[in-house]
């Protein structure tokens, strides 16, 4: 009977997660899509015309796909369950939540499914703008669709941690903003990280985000400038950490209880 009340709660959570996805879509599918469109044709079309082929059959606009790709995931599952759950916050139904039978893992997999689903959603308009502008090529399935929910996992778990503590609206925006954009620009989206010079590519490297973005690239193109064991590994421990965090501050109540 636990288990299904479990379940009950879960899908309640998702489904609200979703429903709001789709009721502000104008704010949380729509910008993406545009702001992608002008990457692809700015960067891609107009400057990427110049550049010319970054690999050996592999033009500029095909090398900054899996990278915008990997960036809209990133940006949209972080964004999406710090201000949802900030809201649950801000609204004080998060304590109803807390003093109910529900376990903290189904608070904390429900808020992450629905961040998660919209990573995916944006990740798939994405790609499919992507597609007016160049062929999509798929090297590796599995790759492709791990590294996708991986990140988006990742993502959604920092996020909610970000969450927990902030304590007005401006500190949801202030991690995005000076850290990972940043970290996001940095991390290979425009070019390939083997080129650059040391020490900055030693540097690089403790970028978090390079491992996904080369994962990803992988899946789509077959090239990558890191071992995919140790992407894999990188993603893993970032998400295994971060989920026992949020399961921490959740049984705690840090940030959450009057």
């Amino acid at each position: 009977m636990q288990t299904q009340a479990n379940l009950v709660a879960l899908g309640t959570i998702v489904r609200r997660e979703v429903a709001r996805i789709l009721r502000i879509w104008g704010q949380t599918l729509l910008p993406p899509a545009i702001t992608m469109t002008l990457y692809f044709f700015i960067f891609g079309n107009m400057i990427g015309g110049r550049i010319g082929e970054m690999q050996p059959g592999i033009s500029y606009i095909d090398f900054i796909v899996p990278g915008l790709i990997m960036m809209s995931v990133i940006q949209n599952a972080y964004g999406n369950i710090s201000s949802s759950f900030f809201g649950s916050k801000f609204g004080r139904y998060v304590e109803e939540m807390l003093v109910s039978p529900m376990p903290s893992w189904v608070i904390l997999a429900g808020y992450v499914t629905g961040a998660v689903v919209r990573g995916l959603m944006v990740g798939a308009i994405v790609l499919g703008v992507a597609m007016f502008f160049t062929h999509i090529r798929l090297h590796h399935v599995f790759v492709t669709l791990t590294t996708f929910l991986l990140t988006a996992v990742v993502f959604a778990l920092a996020g909610f941690v970000n969450a927990v503590y902030a304590k007005k609206f401006d500190d949801i925006a202030i991690v995005p903003t000076f850290i990972l954009t940043p970290l996001t620009y940095l991390g290979g989206v425009f070019y390939p990280v083997s080129s650059l010079a040391e020490p900055w590519h030693t540097i690089s490297l403790a970028n978090p985000i390079v491992y996904m973005v080369n994962a990803f690239r992988y899946g789509l193109l077959g090239v990558s400038d890191v071992n995919l064991y140790v992407a894999y590994g990188v993603m893993l421990l970032a998400a295994a950490v971060l989920a026992g965090f949020g399961l921490f501050l959740l049984k705690r109540g840090v940030g959450l209880r009057a």
